[in-house]
Order: C-alpha cells, then structure tokens, then sequence
C-alpha cells in the first residue's frame, strides 16, 4: 500500500537521526552527548517515593478527570499566581502528556487548514513540525541583534490569515530569555490585531533570575489573547512521565480537550501524581537544580569564550548552546557526523530549528558535568 498520509514528506526526530549516528560507532573515549536536553539528575526523593506509594493504590491505573488531577491544576494555578503577576484559576490550567502535546492541542484548536502562525527563529522542531502536518503556514519571524525578534518585523508578516504569534523563552535551541518588556510588546501587538500570543515556556526556571517573565496574566482580558505552555520535565526531572500544561482562556482549554480526548483521554496519572508532589514538595529542591544548571551555563560560557576549534557560542541560556560551525565547505549534518566520529561528540544540527542551513549546531550543555564540559572544550580544540 502507497502511504499517502500527512506525514509523507515530513522530517524524522532529529532526536532519532542523532540518536541512529550511535549504531555500529566505536567510541575511542566517553561519548559527551549533547544532543537531547535531558536532566542528568535524578527525580527528588519526595517525587520517587509518591510514585512509588501510587502504584499501590486502587486507582492508580485509572483514568484521572481529562482536565488533570484537580488538585494538580490548582497547584499549578497558585504557583503561577505567587511568580507571576495577575492571577490564574483553575479552570485556566489544562494538564497534557508533555509540553509537545500543550503545544499539538492548542495549535490545532487555533488554526485551520490554510491559517498561518508567526513562529519566531529559531524554531523548535516539534512545534514547525506538527504545523507542517496541520497544513498550517509557518511565517518564519527571522532574529535580531543577540538572536531578539523584533515586534514591528512581527507586525509586518500579519495577514487576515494570522491565528497566532509563537515564541519560546528561554529559547530552544538558541537558550535567549525574551525581556518581560519584549514579551509585553508582543502582547500588545496581538491584542491590537486580535490574534493569539503563545509561549512555551518549559524552561521558565532556567532564567538565571527569580523575577516573573513577564506580566501577561495581570491584564484583566489575557484569557482573550494569551496561551502560555508549560512543562514538568525538566523542572523535575521526570521527561519519561509526559507531563506539561496549557495556561489559557476557558475557551481553549475547551477545544483543547476534545483534541486531548482523541489522542490520549488524559495525561498518565503516575505524570501527575509525580508533578503534584513536586510543585507541593519539592520547591528547595528545584531552586537547587535550577542554580546547578546556572552555574553549567557560565562554565559552558567561558569554555566556549575562546571559540576552541573555530567553534563560536552565538547565544546561549537554559539547557543550550546555539553554536556556529567552522567548516564552512561542509552542511551542518556532516559537521554532526565528524563530530561524532573523531571527538566523541554528538549534537544536532541547526537545520533540525531553521528553514536552511545557517552552519548552526545546538549543544544540549545542561546534559553534561563540570568536568565534561571542560572536556569539551579540549576535544573541540584538538
């Protein structure tokens, strides 16, 4: 049988294609892998010994209400509340299987075969993707001085076709946390042209900073504009759980979950229950992490500071590095496949986050130790 699907046409994981470099290789050394963010940390105690409990309990292979757990929701709404200006309810807060599936329910809940969306660049890959399954037209908002989008450049690539603005902060690949300033701009631009603003914020606790990012939930009228999307994975450190969120107007929330229904009746409830306990339990802990990985990212800095190999940080923040390769006569993939090959080193290429190839790679940094990082840069200078 010819498939004939959506999907013919459409890119593979670059997660995967990084990933399948590792079959038949010989690793003369360690391999440093810097290609999917992943915490190289355990879950909190607290966390593991909730799953564990759960797993005895007579509903624990239940489902849960489609919404999430009840008391998740409201956790997750009083914990945006206490950082962020403004306030959330409840009924705001939608638990997904991951922040992919946040992202796959609300674009499809906005848009239609033939709409577009801003999407600013770099891009996360899963996001261009499921936009490119939904027949959805990517109008790609290129990058500024310090890789910053630009609100009137934005303004510029608005049609009668335009659902929605997304942006990603901190930045995955590029790791650049917008300004609350910027992200209130952008607010008010969707505002005036009555179009969506959604952000993933999945690495929220990743900014270096205590302060809110921004200021949205404080307009009395957000539900009419902005979709925030959310993620325990790394805050956590429970990616395999699947568990995120949407933060949005009741009316999305609704729409959303018809979707939800179709694809996967609710988030896993041992995610849930695993994020309950995290967001109840576990908030030292994850101040904890969060400036381990802050003092990962100024090590990674200053290593990288002296180009070692021609290799140049461009920008960088959360988990990531977005690094311009010096092989100027060779595309990024051959650059990732060398590397891999003579220094033991896997990363993805740029091309997996833009539309061409810009001689781009991203380092998953946050993956590795004090000492790996040092060795990085030793590997990249030889």
């Amino acid at each position: 049988m010819l498939l004939r699907g959506r999907t013919d046409g459409l890119i593979h994981s670059p997660i995967g294609n990084a990933f399948a470099l590792l079959d038949g290789h010989t690793h003369a050394r360690p391999l440093l892998d810097l290609s999917q963010a992943a915490p190289s940390f355990p879950p909190p105690p607290v966390v593991a010994e909730r799953v564990a409990a759960v797993a005895y309990e007579q509903n624990s292979g239940r489902y849960v209400p489609q919404p999430g757990l009840p008391e998740l929701r409201t956790a997750m709404a009083s914990e945006l509340t206490e950082r962020y200006p403004g306030s959330i309810a409840t009924e705001n807060v939608l638990i997904t299987a991951g922040c992919n599936q946040a992202f796959c329910v609300v674009a499809s809940a906005i848009t239609k075969p033939g709409d577009n969306l801003i999407v600013a660049l770099p891009y996360y890959f899963n996001h261009d993707m499921w936009l490119e399954v939904e027949e959805v037209e990517r109008r790609y908002l290129e990058p500024g001085p310090n890789m910053v989008p630009s609100v009137d450049d934005a303004a510029a690539l608005i049609d009668e076709h335009t659902r929605a603005i997304l942006l990603v902060s901190p930045g995955n690949p590029s790791g650049v946390t917008l300004s609350p300033e910027l992200i209130g701009a952008f607010r008010d631009l969707c505002v005036a042209r009555d179009i969506m603003l959604v952000i993933d914020e999945t690495y929220r606790s990743n900014r270096g900073t205590d302060a809110a990012a921004h200021d949205l939930y404080a307009e009395p009228a957000w539900t009419d504009t902005v979709v925030t999307l959310h993620s325990f994975s790394k805050d956590l450190a429970i990616p395999g759980y699947r568990v995120g969120a949407v933060v949005a107007g009741t009316a999305v929330v609704t729409e959303a979950l018809k979707l939800i229904d179709c694809v996967a009746i609710c988030a896993p409830r041992i995610g849930q229950e695993a994020a309950l306990a995290g967001l109840l339990h576990a908030t030292e802990w994850r101040a904890e992490q969060a400036a381990r990985i802050h003092e990962r990212h100024q090590q990674f800095k200053e290593v990288m500071a002296a180009k070692p190999g021609g290799y140049e940080l461009v920008s960088s923040g959360a988990y990531f590095g977005w690094v311009r390769h010096p092989h100027t006569d060779k595309p990024a993939q051959e650059v990732v496949s060398d590397l891999l090959k003579s220094k033991d080193i896997l990363v993805i290429p740029g091309t997996a986050f833009t539309p061409t190839d810009q001689q781009m790679l991203r380092f998953s940094f946050a993956n590795l130790d004090e000492a790996e990082i040092d060795e990085l840069a030793r590997r990249l200078s030889e």
